[in-house]
C-alpha cells in the first residue's frame, strides 16, 4: 500500500495525506460502484504492514 502512496505521491506531485485520501475516496467509489466486489477491495486496500514485509 505504501508504494502505491509513493507512487500517487511522486507522480501527482502530492503529500502524503493527500494520496491516502485519494486513495479512500477511489477505494468508497469502486464500493459503491461495485457493492458485491466490497469484501475484495477491503481486502486490497487495507493491507497490513506486516503482510508486505512477509511479501517482500
Amino acid at each position: 500500500m505504501q508504494e502505491l502512496i509513493d507512487n500517487l505521491m511522486s507522480n501527482a506531485n502530492i503529500s502524503q495525506e493527500q494520496a491516502e485520501k485519494a486513495l479512500e475516496t477511489i477505494k468508497d467509489f469502486v464500493k459503491e460502484k461495485f457493492p458485491m466486489m466490497a469484501g475484495a477491495v477491503d481486502n486490497l486496500f487495507d493491507v497490513k504492514e506486516d503482510k508486505d514485509d512477509f511479501m517482500n
